[in-house]
């Protein structure tokens, strides 16, 4: 008699370890993607056929009509501006009269990203937008070889032609510009994660500027976007370092320096001159309201969605294409000269 295993149907996981394939190979094979060897098809179509395995609906869709719909995949964090974006895109879709489907990466590790990947390939989606990847997402895109377009919403430049950028290295270069403008020279960073685009590029752009203005950088600090990390480095800087001014990856992290400033009865800015980058909601009510480099978020996510409807070949004709406004400086009550 056999058990409940003999009976279950076959999934797609079996027909790529019969095939001997990736997942995705198999997916490319259903959805009839010409990006194949030939022999590697027909391996798989053999693995199908012994195995009796028929496609979800889902998967059928795919190769046969339109499924309007577009996947999301997202970082492991909820940060404002990764939300903002992805809010963007699932309101500039649904205009367009598509649907969104969304996965967060649980971890940046390279099997997690592709099983992410495949989750959503197997949503039979249209096209695919990453917000705000990590950096080892770009890289594993371009070796899975999806059978969709790809849009990438990120900072990483012109040089990446699917890609939907602000300059952070132009926008870090003028949070610090503002610091040295000022008349500070002990400028301090605390960056964000390693493994995030973004924060590596406003690392640059800290390291650029003052190299720029012939100051001594000091060893950035990285962080993890965190108001409560902006805090813990706050007290550990404030005690080991004569530096009159930070700039802040992102405005938690100032918010929680800021808040260290304070807990050591110093204060902003007339102790030290604080920076931030992103200009959520909240930083105008902060005290003092913060200084920091605004980004247009929606305008980012809503021109991703315009170019990806256009890689797909959907007309927007009468209608204007987006632009993002550029990053700027915005400067409030948290930057000041130096006081010694």
């Amino acid at each position: 008699m056999g058990n409940n295993n003999d009976r279950r149907q076959p999934r797609l996981e079996d027909v790529a370890a019969l095939a001997k394939v990736s997942h995705q190979t198999v997916s490319r094979v259903i959805n009839n993607s010409p990006q194949l060897r030939p022999e590697t098809a027909a391996r798989v179509r053999s693995a199908i056929a012994e195995l009796k395995f028929v496609p979800n609906q889902a998967a059928r869709a795919l190769a046969t009509s339109r499924t309007r719909l577009i996947g999301v995949l997202g970082p492991r964090t909820t940060t404002h501006g990764v939300s903002a974006m992805v809010q963007a895109v699932e309101s500039a879709a649904r205009r367009a009269g598509y649907r969104m489907t969304l996965t967060n990466l649980g971890t940046s590790a390279p099997d997690d990203v592709r099983a992410s990947i495949d989750h959503l390939v197997q949503q039979s989606i249209e096209g695919l937008i990453a917000v705000a990847p990590q950096t080892r997402v770009v890289p594993i895109l371009d070796e899975m070889q999806l059978p969709v377009p790809v849009r990438i919403v990120s900072s990483t430049g012109p040089a990446t032609p699917a890609a939907t950028f602000n300059d952070q290295v132009a926008g870090a270069r003028a949070a610090v510009r503002h610091h040295v403008e000022l008349g500070h020279s002990r400028i301090l960073h605390i960056a964000g994660p390693r493994d995030w685009l973004e924060a590596d590029h406003r690392m640059r752009g800290y390291l650029a500027e003052m190299d720029a203005q012939d100051l001594t950088p000091r060893p950035p600090i990285l962080g993890d976007w965190t108001a409560q990390f902006g805090f813990e480095a706050g007290l550990e800087l404030l005690r080991t370092e004569d530096a009159t001014a930070v700039f802040a990856g992102n405005d938690h992290m100032a918010l929680g320096f800021m808040h260290a400033v304070r807990a050591i009865g110093r204060s902003v800015p007339e102790d030290i001159s604080v920076v931030g980058f992103d200009d959520v909601p909240e930083a105008a009510h902060l005290w003092p309201p913060l200084t920091t480099v605004r980004q247009d978020f929606t305008g980012i996510g809503q021109r991703a969605v315009w170019d990806l409807l256009g890689d797909l070949g959907v007309s927007r004709d009468g209608e204007t294409m987006p632009e993002p406004d550029h990053l700027r400086l915005i400067v409030r009550s948290s930057t000041a000269p130096p006081s010694r």
